[in-house]
């Protein structure tokens, strides 16, 4: 079994993985979940993530629910090299998203 992802590209954070994915060359197979049509509501779906909420992600028997780690995860499939960026970026501009580092880093 490979990777699978749910995701509805209606959605901005689906979308944001389906690129991420895509643009790297990571294989998947891509699961279409209609939000309008309430497919995240079914039990079909409630058996991939039990919150009912895009995007999910399997591998195999591990699911994950929440966006910002199915980003991770898809991530990870890359490859470690996209931590040395965010470790440079985070030692440039602190942990927040601002240009001035937070105070304490």
């Amino acid at each position: 079994m490979g990777l699978e992802l749910y995701l509805d590209l209606l959605s901005q954070p689906c979308r944001s993985i389906y690129i991420f994915a895509r643009s790297n060359n990571i294989p998947f197979e891509f699961k279409h979940v209609e939000l309008m049509k309430g497919q995240h509501r079914t039990e079909e779906f409630r058996k991939v993530n039990i919150l009912m909420k895009v995007p999910a992600l399997k591998d195999g028997s591990f699911t994950l629910a929440e966006s910002p780690w199915v980003l991770a995860m898809t991530c990870l499939r890359r490859g470690r090299s996209w931590q040395s960026g965010a470790g440079r970026w985070r030692k440039r501009w602190g942990s927040s998203s601002s240009r001035k580092p937070m105070k304490g880093s």
